[in-house]
Formats: structure tokens, C-alpha cells, sequence
């Protein structure tokens, strides 16, 4: 594990305006940068970096944080690995924690077999360009498939000799451990002797996310019908199948930007694809799709096209992986190429334009797709018609969106000329089957079964903005000393109240805890509320040393992302009519006391007035009405009286 000390040198020394830098065109812009997005495709710049404060907003996507927290969106890299980016771009020296014997065994077998793979990707790929064999067999057949030497360098293209063992010895001769060899299955352990599991193949190696070597597909360049025309490497520590999509290393930030995504069959599809210009291409490596891979694009666009081969006969079979891709939510088109024509054919023959005008005129939507095929297979027979309607209706029930599967079943009703009525029982029993709610919005239709499924109402009102401006204030004004204005209520002579005006001096978290403290009330919002305990804590501790910048390493991703938002929409937005909406435009200094006070107080008098409707929605119930209730009440009322004096006097 990386050490704190590291983690702390590597906040301390990074810059986000040089990091992001790396990756945005930014221009100055008063005290903050500015660019285009890297997350969605615009032309005026909303992408916004503040080095006072160290933080990031993309206004376009919502997305923001600090550093980590852009290459972590970005590069989609693991928080220890934007860490050790980081390290390496600023020559930090990374410092591993003390681990338990057990863990270091992990971790070191762990790196050992990406070493191992490392090693691997070069010696394949050093063969193919400069030896005889490598240059004759390997990268003439890939000059044949029409790929230049750009596109062999950047996905790192390669030849296993065809000899039973030169990578396995030489790897041997160069220091690597026969155990890690075989572990990554590299190398074929048995009988004492050792051999190349790729032999004589030209080898493609599969990327991690970020980069890392996680194992190789070898294709057979021979007529040898015992051999397989593709292996794969095995499965092991550092490579699931299940888990991995090739080519998602070259294509994860043009996924992020084109918002989609073209899913595969082989390897030579994504290449191919890539080097035309169309760099958004995944590819299943030959195994049937899984959810796992499904989430991984998830991560970086809802949206799938799947491109299947004009004359692929396992199409009816790769409908299961359309309902997968539902069943986690996305949105999934369809396109099939010309008869005897694949990803990879149709790309060479073929321009840029006349490709992707080909993708957009001919993928379809799923219903569609399916609806068109299965007809096929029906034929006019109306039993087996019957039992395709039935399956359709099966995939629509995988959509967890229940507006989606609505309209699905309407598109369905329309294709196969069926009332909907009777698509939506059959949708119920599906899914009441399944234990599953049927879609809230259908139309009750004549013997139709309907279960109404209940929407959850979000509280989005002046609660959540005081809550928010709160946060915005701590973070803003939090260690800062300001002269307060209040009342105290004393008798006079004759024993009568009177109030006596008071100028007292508090940090501002200090106001803004005791405030809410003497109400003994809490954030509704849970992000609020969390973010809140850690900055009073902070701002006790560290009080006048307390620093953005450094508060935002502290927190987790989404906070960050939250800290940005609050604190960057200050720049972009002017907000009107506070003193009606309760919101509040940017302060100058001289009114931070008064906009503290008045929002404290309005938070509190909302809190209150909750209260009140919560106790007389009680005394509705003869059996709960109480005089000790009403008391309740009657002192709420009370003190609402006197928060919404005290607010006309801060006003």
C-alpha cells in the first residue's frame, strides 16, 4: 500500500491546472483556466480549473474534484494508481506502508505476473518487427489486413516464434521466474519440460483500463485443424475474461466523449475500426458477453451498438447478450453488415464517411432488431408468432426503467400489430412472476392487470438550498472572524422584558454549529450532513490554517465533486430574487454576518415549522390528541414567532 506520506507529498506537490493541462486546452480567465469539456462534445467552453483552490468544475457533464479525482474520471484509473501517476509525473518517491507477510506475498506475486506479461508484450512485439521469422510470417499478414505501422505500434502487435520453447527460455536467461510463466499461462508446464503456449502465432495484448498488460490472444496462422485459430491466455490472478473487453485501454475517452459505444466480435474488428477513425469500438475477445463487461462500459457511456457480421449464424443465439445489456439498464441499438461482410472487411473497403453514414442509417433499435428477426424465423405461423411475441415481451421486462419498458411495449404493440393491452398482462405476469413491478404509467385497459409501482417524491426545495449554502459558507468563510448583531431578552425596573442589542465576535463555523446545535437539529440531506461534521471538525482543528485545497484530499470522490460544484458555481452563475427564493447571490465581506445569520435562521424556522405539521397531523387522530401535544405546539408556534422577528431585524 502506498504511504500517507507519499499520498501527502503528492497533494501537496501536484498542480491541477498542469495536470489537467496534460489532457484540456485551457485559457486564462480572470483568476481561474477554462476549456472545452473532455467529457462531452461542446463548442463553448464550460470546463472550469481554479488553482487558488485547487479544484475543477465541468459545468457540461456536472462531473469536478480535485487532481485525483480528474484522472480518476478521465484515464478511469483506480485512486492508487492516479496516485502513483501522479508520483511519477512530479519524480515523488513512492513509499510502500509496512505490509503483513501475507500481503506482500499478494501484492509481489501479483506485480511479478504483470512484469511477466510486461516482458511478454515487448519480446512478441521486438520479434515481429526485427526478427526474419517475426518480419516474413507475422507482420506480413497483418501488412495483408491492411494495418499501417502506426496501428501495429500503438496496440503493440506481436509474433510467438513457432519453436517450442524460445520465449519461455529466453524469458528464463533474462531473470523471469518459470512459476509466473506458468501462473499467467505464458508457458506450459508438464513433465518436467516447459513450452510456449503461444507458438507460432501472431499475438494481440489485452489492456486493462488503465493500460496494464492482463494476458494475450494468439492467432494461428497454419491450416492446422487440431489447433484453435484463437487461444487465449487462461484465466488467472490478473486476467478474467469475464472482466475485460479488448481494446478498452485505446477507446475508453472516445466512449466518453461519442457517449457510445460499438461492440464487436474479434480482435481485428476493433483495430481495424480504430485505425479507419472510428476509436469508440470494443471488442468481447470471442467469449459470449457478461455483465461485467457490460458494467465496464457502463461506467463510461448507458449507450451500446452492437455490430454483428452479415452472415454471423449465431445471431438468434447473441439476442442473450441484447437482454443482458437491458438488464443493466442501457440503451442498445443494433446494426448488421451486408452479407458476407464484417467490422473489419466492411472498414477497408470502405471510407470513414461511408462508415459511420452506414452505423447511423442502419442501426436499429433493439425491438426493431428483434421484432425483424424473429418474423423471420415465424414465417407466417401463427403458434410459433405466439411464443416470439412472448419472448420479446420477456426482454422488454429486463428494463429496470419503467418508462422505457412502457414505451417498449407500445413500439412492440405497433411492429407486431398486437393490442397493447394484452402485451401489458402479459408483461404483468412476467414480471409478477419475476417478483418485479410492472411499469407505474400504463393505461388500465379492459381485463388488464395492473400493480401500481410508487414514485418516491425528492426534496429538492429551500431545505435542500440552506442546507447546500450552508456547506458553501463553511467551506468559503468558515475560519473567518465576524463581529455577530443579536438581541438578549432582560427585565427592567418594573419586571417587564426588554430586549438589550449585543455585538458579539465568533468564527463563522462557530456561529453556524452552536446556531443549529441549540435547536439540536441535523442536515436532512445525508451528503450534507457528512460533509458538514467533517468540516467543523476540520475548521476546529486546524481553525485559521484551514485550506480548501487541502480539505478536498481529505474527503472522498463525490465530495469532492460536491465541494467543486458549490464553490465553482459561484463563477458561472449570478443568482436573482434571493431575498423571495431564500437564496443567496455571491458575498462581499461586510455581509457575510448577515447572510450567515438569515440563513441559519431560515433553516431553523423551516426546521420548526416541520415540526408543527408533523404534531398536527398527530392530533388528527382523536385517539392521540393530547394537551400535552397541543402545549407542544403552541410553543413551536412561539418560537416561530420569534425566529421570524429575529429575521426581519437581520433583513
Amino acid at each position: 500500500m502506498i504511504s500517507k506520506t507519499t499520498i501527502d507529498n503528492v497533494f501537496e506537490t501536484a498542480r491541477v491546472e498542469e495536470v489537467i493541462g496534460d489532457f484540456v486546452n485551457l485559457k486564462k480567465s480572470g483568476s481561474n483556466f477554462k476549456g472545452l469539456s473532455p467529457f462531452t462534445d461542446e463548442r463553448s467552453p464550460s470546463f472550469m480549473v481554479s488553482p487558488v483552490k485547487q479544484i475543477w468544475k465541468d459545468f457540461s457533464s456536472g462531473k469536478g474534484g480535485n487532481a485525483v479525482a480528474f484522472l480518476m474520471e478521465h484515464e478511469h484509473f483506480t485512486y492508487p494508481e492516479a496516485i502513483k501517476y501522479l508520483a511519477k509525473k512530479y519524480n515523488i518517491e513512492i513509499e510502500e506502508t509496512e505490509q503483513t507477510d501475507e500481503q506482500k506475498e499478494q501484492a509481489d506475486e501479483r506485480e511479478s505476473m504483470y512484469v511477466v506479461s510486461e516482458y511478454a508484450k515487448d519480446y512478441f512485439h521486438n520479434t515481429l518487427l526485427n526478427s526474419e521469422a517475426g518480419k516474413a510470417i507475422g507482420l506480413t499478414y497483418f501488412k495483408e489486413r491492411g494495418f499501417t505501422s502506426e496501428t501495429i505500434e500503438k496496440f503493440q502487435l506481436g509474433y510467438s516464434p513457432d519453436t517450442w520453447d524460445a520465449f519461455t527460455s529466453e524469458a528464463i536467461r533474462k531473470g523471469y521466474k518459470l512459476e509466473y510463466l506458468e501462473k499467467t499461462g505464458l508457458s506450459i508446464v508438464k513433465d518436467e519440460k516447459q513450452f510456449d503456449r503461444f507458438k507460432g502465432r501472431v499475438m494481440f495484448p489485452i489492456q486493462s483500463l488503465s493500460g496494464r498488460i492482463l494476458g494475450f490472444g494468439g492467432r494461428i496462422l497454419t491450416n492446422d485443424k487440431k489447433a484453435a485459430k484463437y487461444l487465449n491466455s487462461p484465466e488467472s490472478d490478473i486476467y478474467h475474461k469475464s472482466k475485460v473487453l479488448y481494446g478498452i485501454y485505446h477507446a475508453k475517452q472516445a466512449i466518453a466523449k461519442e457517449d457510445n459505444c460499438f461492440l464487436v466480435e474479434g480482435y481485428t474488428d476493433v483495430i481495424q475500426m480504430h485505425q479507419l477513425g472510428i476509436e469508440n469500438v470494443v471488442s468481447s475477445s470471442g467469449t459470449a458477453l457478461t455483465p461485467e463487461q457490460i458494467r465496464l462500459i457502463n461506467r463510461l457511456t448507458p449507450n451500446i451498438t452492437v455490430l454483428f457480421d452479415g452472415d454471423a449464424a449465431g445471431q438468434r443465439a447473441s439476442l442473450r447478450g441484447i437482454d443482458l445489456i437491458l438488464e443493466q439498464g442501457m440503451n442498445v441499438k443494433v446494426c448488421s453488415f451486408p452479407e458476407g461482410e464484417d467490422p473489419d472487411s466492411f472498414s477497408r473497403k470502405n471510407t470513414l464517411t461511408e462508415v459511420e453514414d452506414f452505423l447511423k442509417e442502419n442501426a436499429k433499435d433493439f425491438i426493431q432488431y428483434k421484432a425483424s428477426l424473429l418474423m423471420q424465423e415465424a414465417q407466417g405461423d401463427p403458434i410459433k408468432k405466439a411464443g416470439l411475441v412472448r419472448d420479446m415481451v420477456e426482454s422488454i421486462g429486463k428494463i429496470p426503467d419503467v418508462i422505457k419498458r412502457e414505451i417498449y411495449i407500445q413500439e412492440c404493440a405497433r411492429i407486431m400489430d398486437i393490442k397493447e393491452a394484452v402485451l401489458f398482462n402479459t408483461l404483468a405476469q412476467i414480471l409478477n412472476k419475476g417478483q418485479k413491478n410492472i411499469p407505474a404509467t400504463t393505461k388500465p385497459a379492459a381485463g388488464q392487470m395492473q400493480v401500481v409501482e410508487k414514485k418516491k417524491t425528492e426534496k429538492v426545495d429551500r431545505q435542500f438550498v440552506l442546507e447546500r449554502k450552508l456547506i458553501e459558507l463553511l467551506l468559503l468563510y468558515g475560519n473567518q472572524k465576524i463581529k455577530f448583531d443579536d438581541v438578549i431578552v432582560k427585565e427592567n425596573e418594573d419586571g417587564d422584558p426588554v430586549e438589550e442589542p449585543i455585538v458579539f465576535e465568533l468564527d463563522v463555523y462557530e456561529k453556524i454549529y452552536l446556531d443549529l446545535q441549540e435547536d439540536e437539529t441535523e442536515f436532512a440531506n445525508e451528503q450534507f450532513r457528512n460533509l458538514y461534521l467533517k468540516l467543523i471538525d476540520a475548521l476546529t482543528q486546524q481553525r485559521d490554517k484551514f485550506k480548501i485545497d487541502v480539505f478536498i484530499n481529505t474527503v472522498s470522490p463525490e465530495e469532492g465533486a460536491l465541494i467543486s460544484d458549490i464553490i465553482l458555481n459561484e463563477d458561472k452563475y449570478v443568482l436573482h430574487r434571493w431575498d423571495t427564493q431564500e437564496i443567496y447571490v455571491k458575498l462581499k465581506k461586510d455581509t457575510i454576518a448577515q447572510v450567515v445569520s438569515q440563513t441559519v435562521l431560515y433553516l431553523r424556522r423551516f426546521y420548526v415549522s416541520q415540526k408543527i405539521e408533523q404534531l398536527a397531523e398527530v392530533i388528527k387522530v382523536p385517539e392521540n390528541s393530547s394537551m400535552e401535544v397541543l402545549m407542544d405546539i403552541k410553543d413551536y408556534q412561539e418560537l416561530n414567532k420569534f425566529i421570524a422577528l429575529k429575521l426581519n431585524r437581520v433583513v
